[in-house]
């Protein structure tokens, strides 16, 4: 927990790398090297304890939303007007 600012965040962040973890052994074989392995060397071979080991090696860091308050579903209505 002194790596992140709340739970929230931990869990949010541990889930976000485990998806990308997942996806890299899913990708293993076919060579497309889209995502980043694994940054630690561990016992475990569950992505989500991957992750949080990655987390409290500070290996991962969380980067905090700049604060803008912009409309999530700009891009919507990007795509009408095209």
């Amino acid at each position: 927990m002194d790596k992140v600012d709340s739970k929230f965040h931990l869990v949010h962040l541990s889930a976000k790398r485990a998806r990308e973890i997942n996806g890299y052994y899913a990708q293993l074989g076919e060579g497309l090297g889209q995502y980043v392995p694994p940054l630690v060397q561990t016992e475990s071979n569950k992505p989500l304890s991957i992750a949080l080991e990655e987390i409290s090696q500070a290996k991962i860091e969380g980067v905090e939303s700049s604060g803008t308050t912009e409309d999530p579903l700009a891009f919507i209505e990007g795509d009408e007007q095209a």
